[in-house]
């Protein structure tokens, strides 16, 4: 009987195996899409990219920089810097809107190439780009990047009613003053305020989740305003309990000021989109000088800078402060200039009392009636 000792079989691979390295290329890139699509800094995105080299060679693919979500791009103004400007454009090339519209503004307010800024915010607004296509309908109410000429009020309102329908809340605010107002469309105040009430409602469900709203509340309102019962059941909603009702009922609230901070609801202050945000860093850290005379709008969440003399609406009340449009001049009435602004003297009698309101100073006919 043969006795010898069989050799043993190591059962250790002999190479050292990654199994990383096996998946296949179209598994990883979902993984990175669903990380850049989620990502809440561009700090997060470059740590992405230096993870290892794979990640960094399929990171920059035009499948990934596609998806990038908005905060990849909330880059600060002191970064700013040809790499930054390179990556940016790296990702409008590869179709991303939200890289389109943030480049489209810096180019457009900041580095003042007005042609190609515009551009890139209407490539970003034929994907269906809400702050997009609010952004250049301010452009057109404004006729800003031109002269007073160049104002075209239709297709401001148009864009906006595009914006609208997507939820923009800003620009739900915008079409129902416009609405109200006639202004760049036939006057209809009751769809005005239809607007505005969705405006209030929408701001309200996205600043927390409310309560479901009691029969009663709804049978209430559905009484004094027909509204659609969607509406009204939103608007319920987000009122948290009887705030609402006095918003559409009128018990609380003040004529021509429909605002819901103006009915006891305490809104906080929504998000700054990171290219407002870009914005406002950009010409208050003096890295963006502004020609004389011109000045920033007042919403320190905008940072649109006028681009010519008096392009911008002055508050109707107190001439103090002036705003780019009527979404910015509602989120500052509440969350600042309610508690500051005093008639001025000046603006008694020309303007009838009206309180709220913007006047264009371009004209003399305009300080007399151009009310927004």
């Amino acid at each position: 009987m043969d006795r010898r000792k069989r050799p043993r079989i190591s059962r250790k691979p002999t190479t050292k195996s990654d199994l990383f390295d096996q998946l296949p290329d179209d598994l990883v890139v979902s993984i990175l899409i669903r990380l850049t699509s989620s990502s809440t800094s561009p700090s997060d995105f470059i740590n992405l990219l230096i993870t290892c080299k794979r990640f960094n060679r399929l990171g920059l693919t035009p499948q990934v920089l596609a998806k990038a979500g908005p905060k990849t791009f909330a880059i600060k103004a002191k970064n700013w810097s040809p790499s930054v400007h390179r990556f940016l454009k790296l990702c409008v090339d590869a179709g991303n809107p939200e890289a389109s519209y943030t480049l489209g503004m810096i180019r457009f307010y900041c580095l003042q190439n007005r042609g190609s800024g515009a551009s890139l915010m209407a490539k970003a607004a034929i994907k269906s780009h809400a702050p997009a296509l609010y952004s250049l309908s301010v452009i057109q109410f404004n006729g800003s990047g031109g002269s007073k000429s160049d104002k075209d009020l239709r297709a401001g309102v148009a864009l906006c009613a595009r914006a609208a329908v997507l939820g923009h809340v800003d620009a739900l605010r915008e079409l129902g003053h416009c609405l109200q107002d006639g202004y760049g469309v036939p006057q209809n105040v009751a769809e005005g305020r239809r607007f505005l009430i969705q405006a209030n409602a929408r701001e309200l469900l996205t600043s927390s989740p409310p309560p479901p709203p009691s029969m009663l509340t709804c049978q209430l309102l559905e009484q004094k305003h027909p509204h659609p019962p969607q509406l009204l059941h939103a608007a319920a909603a987000a009122s948290h309990y009887y705030a609402a009702m006095c918003a559409i009922m009128g018990s609380t609230a003040t004529a021509g000021s429909p605002l819901l901070s103006d009915f006891g609801c305490n809104v906080p202050a929504r998000e700054v989109h990171p290219a407002n945000r870009f914005l406002s860093e950009w010409f208050g850290s003096g890295r963006g000088v502004l020609g004389d005379g011109l000045r920033l709008c007042s919403h320190s969440g905008c940072g649109r800078p006028e681009t010519r003399l008096h392009e911008f609406r002055r508050c109707s009340v107190c001439g103090k402060v002036n705003y780019c449009s009527r979404g910015c001049q509602a989120l500052d009435w509440k969350l600042r200039h309610k508690g500051e602004c005093v008639p001025m003297e000046q603006w008694n009698g020309e303007l009838n009392g009206a309180i709220g309101g913007m006047v264009e100073i371009e004209g003399a006919e305009d300080v007399a009636n151009g009310h927004w």
